[in-house]
């Protein structure tokens, strides 16, 4: 585990050696400037006080302002830059966390966690971020204020050296009994942030849900046991840290009132002097401090250690979609259609059974093509594996001849808009929304788009129209003006493919027939797929496949399905009447 925080540290701290390496040099000039301050000290209680040298104590006095000044502008300095390089260190293990997620496959998402993946690149980087400064400010003076006290302090009295290493083993002890202690509960303390995050993330996605079956109740004592599991490690924590600071300061009291009891002794029989015990006092009240800050960061390592963990395990994770170093080249100009599938089976991995079996058919510039099927056919996975969302398990998925798993996915997404089966809008307006497809659109674009999309008549309404504000996943408008303003974003794209995965299921019959008769004359020669349920979508489609448990079972046009394919006619009798089906 200590081999992870390890990693870390040397993989993103790398760029800023120089930083950090002006940090040490810093450090280590405040604290060897600490180090003469007790002898200074000493100097003029034992020299220019009891001999009454008044220019003495001028002198020296003036020299130990020096030497402060110079130990206030080092630590200065070296907290400035320590502060600056954690600060910058956190935010490269934030934005590498942030990429390296984006080339997640669903497979890594939901394996991960979402409420994970957000707990890991906020609380887990910022424990992580908060060791390092420390490191910085503390632990770096830590060792050489130790080793340079224990020094000086034997050189000002090497009688009373046996007080100073009782004292440093019985802080040593109190924080090795400390770290055995709270290193298991700061694992468990991560986990349950997710399990909170988790929670909460549920309850406020789910919330329609929540107040549709009047769950408000047992939602809020779902959440209030996660929050008080947290709390209860939090309290056991807190109750740990709690007796270090009272132990640590009878460590210290203790080591004073040894050191001034045997040294009265000592005054007493003329073999020290008092200057020489206020400067051993000193030096052990250094020694014991840089003790006592090395112990701190010592309790606060396992957290650390574990978070180092969490973060490596999300950079150690490897996208199930792997961009090819040389990705070969999509030319439109090839004869080959636009998109084939070829003998493509698919699996999720930890499955049992393929999902898809044996999956051939072509799509065609200018046509429109219709998937159909029952619930759990394996539609939208069908439709996933041409963004490659998934990679097949078995067979090819071309685009112009070019198998889509050799070239460069942000290339292939360029060519496509797909419009998912649950319409997402992000926080922003209706034109930030829309310039997702095209982020220079004008505004004729815009409402040319919406005119399309059967959205401007309810965008016109809005008191700000085009700038009108949308909430965080479209909550503030309908599922169907959600699913209209989702396709005026993909058209205004005008890519080369469209893919609508259920796209029309919000809409009803009449805004569906327009909306449908208004993509014919927009997409023109674009390559178009649709998946839905209603046959009304996809009957006038130049090709319909039929899909039954992951299987082609049809493939034809409406008239065609109707007379060869029963599982196309029970889709049909469900939904239509004798009439409307020859109609």
């Amino acid at each position: 585990m200590k081999n992870q925080l390890s990693r870390l540290v040397a993989r993103f701290l790398k760029p800023y050696w120089r930083l950090v390496a002006l940090v040490l040099l810093l450090q280590f000039g405040a604290t060897i400037a600490s180090l003469f301050l007790p002898r200074l000290n000493a100097n003029i209680i034992d020299y220019g006080v009891s001999q009454g040298d008044v220019g003495y104590i001028w002198r020296t006095g003036g020299l130990m302002l020096a030497v402060s000044a110079s130990q206030i502008l080092c630590q200065v300095g070296a907290v400035y830059c320590g502060a600056k390089a954690a600060m910058s260190f956190g935010r490269d293990i934030r934005a590498g966390l942030f990429g390296w997620a984006l080339r997640f496959s669903s497979h890594e998402i939901n394996q991960l966690g979402a409420p994970s993946l957000i707990t890991r690149n906020t609380n887990d980087v910022m424990q992580v971020q908060m060791i390092v400064m420390l490191t910085f400010t503390m632990l770096v003076s830590a060792p050489i204020t130790m080793i340079g006290g224990v020094i000086m302090a034997l050189q000002t009295n090497l009688s009373m050296s046996w007080l100073i290493a009782v004292a440093v083993g019985s802080l040593l002890v109190i924080g090795a009994l400390l770290l055995v202690l709270m290193r298991p509960l700061f694992k468990v303390m991560q986990k349950r942030i997710d399990n909170v995050n988790r929670v909460l993330r549920e309850h406020i996605s789910g919330i329609r849900v929540v107040r549709a079956f009047v769950r408000e109740p047992q939602e809020s004592e779902r959440f209030g046991q996660a929050n008080r599991e947290l709390t209860e490690v939090g309290l056991k924590v807190g109750r740990i840290m709690m007796t270090l600071s009272p132990l640590i300061m009878m460590a210290i009291n203790l080591s004073t009132v040894g050191v001034m009891w045997f040294g009265a002794r000592q005054i007493d029989q003329d073999s020290l002097q008092i200057g020489q015990l206020t400067a051993f006092i000193s030096y052990l009240m250094q020694i014991l401090m840089s003790v006592m800050m090395a112990t701190v960061m010592l309790v606060l390592l396992p957290r650390a250690i574990v978070c180092a963990q969490r973060i490596m395990e999300v950079l150690d994770t490897k996208p199930g979609i792997v961009i090819p170093d040389n990705p070969e080249p999509i030319d439109p100009a090839n004869p080959a259609p636009t998109i084939e599938f070829e003998q493509v089976n698919f699996r999720y991995p930890g499955a049992e059974i393929d999902v898809l079996s044996d999956i051939s058919f072509s799509l065609i510039p200018g046509q429109t093509t219709a998937i159909v099927g029952a619930t759990g056919s394996g539609k939208t996975t069908l439709v996933s594996l041409i963004p490659r969302l998934f990679d097949p398990t078995k067979g090819q998925v071309r685009i112009h001849g070019t198998d889509v798993s050799q070239v460069d996915t942000d290339d292939l997404w360029n060519r496509m808009s797909l419009i998912p089966q649950k319409a997402y809008l992000f926080s922003g307006t209706v034109a930030s929304n829309l310039r997702y497809g095209k982020p220079d659109a004008t505004e004729d674009e815009m409402w040319a788009a919406l005119e399309t999309a059967q959205a401007a008549d309810f965008v016109r309404e809005m008191d700000d129209q085009l700038e009108a504000p949308i909430a965080q996943g479209g909550t503030n408008v309908s599922g169907g003006q959600r699913q209209r303003l989702s396709i005026a974003r993909a058209l205004i794209k005008e890519p080369e493919i469209y893919v609508f995965d259920d796209s029309f299921s919000a809409l009803d019959v009449a805004t569906d027939a327009r909306l449908r008769q208004a993509l014919a004359t927009e997409t023109g020669q674009a390559t178009v797929l649709i998946v839905a349920q209603r046959i009304s979508t996809v009957r006038q489609a130049d090709q319909i496949l039929v899909l039954d448990d992951g299987t082609i079972v049809g493939r034809g046009r409406h008239e065609e399905l109707l007379q060869t394919c029963q599982t196309y006619q029970e889709i049909v009798e469900s939904q239509l009447s004798i009439e409307e089906m020859t109609a």
